[in-house]
């Protein structure tokens, strides 16, 4: 069932836009889902944190970088649950580590991200927090664009969650 006050709020923020867009991976699309928009609004943080913590258990968070970040700092907050940070890349000063945060071999946890298409950005976090010892099996999402991310995570052992998907943020649209 869709989650309609956070329908309401993506929409109130004006984190939906229409027309022509270029999307990450290079396709392009009629709509965008601005995460800039709701990731810097505290009543859309507040509503995706709270709708992320009830589909938690214990374990550890990790938000990927740099739209997760956000997210899983607040769900972290709601849930009192730590968290990492994935990289997309390593730094090539400090630690250059791809995982930063403390982080146990065969520690669970659950991967958070903004948008979903394709996956890839999901699935490059799990590889990442796999090669340096965590079981990863799940993806959380604010927004799944439905265009192949549930198959693609599948691929890799993950199991898609999305707390909105395209339909429903698109239903009844102006």
């Amino acid at each position: 069932m869709a989650n309609q006050d956070l329908i309401t709020a993506l929409r109130e923020a004006d984190a939906v836009k229409y027309g022509e867009f270029e999307l990450s991976h290079g396709g392009t699309s009629d709509y965008y889902v601005d995460k800039y928009v709701f990731e810097t609004n505290p009543r859309c943080l507040e509503l995706i944190a709270a709708a992320f913590a009830e589909r938690l258990g214990d374990d550890k968070l990790a938000g990927v970088a740099l739209g997760g970040v956000p997210l899983v700092a607040v769900t972290s907050v709601e849930t009192g649950l730590p968290y990492v940070i994935a990289r997309k890349q390593q730094k090539e000063y400090g630690t250059g580590n791809l995982v930063e945060g403390e982080l146990t071999e065969g520690e669970e946890v659950v991967v958070i991200e903004d948008i979903a298409t394709t996956g890839q950005s999901a699935i490059d976090a799990a590889e990442a927090l796999r090669e340096a010892g965590a079981v990863v099996e799940r993806v959380l999402v604010v927004v799944d664009r439905e265009q192949g991310a549930t198959e693609n995570l599948a691929d890799h052992d993950l199991e898609l969650e999305s707390l909105v998907t395209a339909s429903d943020l698109l239903a009844d649209a102006p």
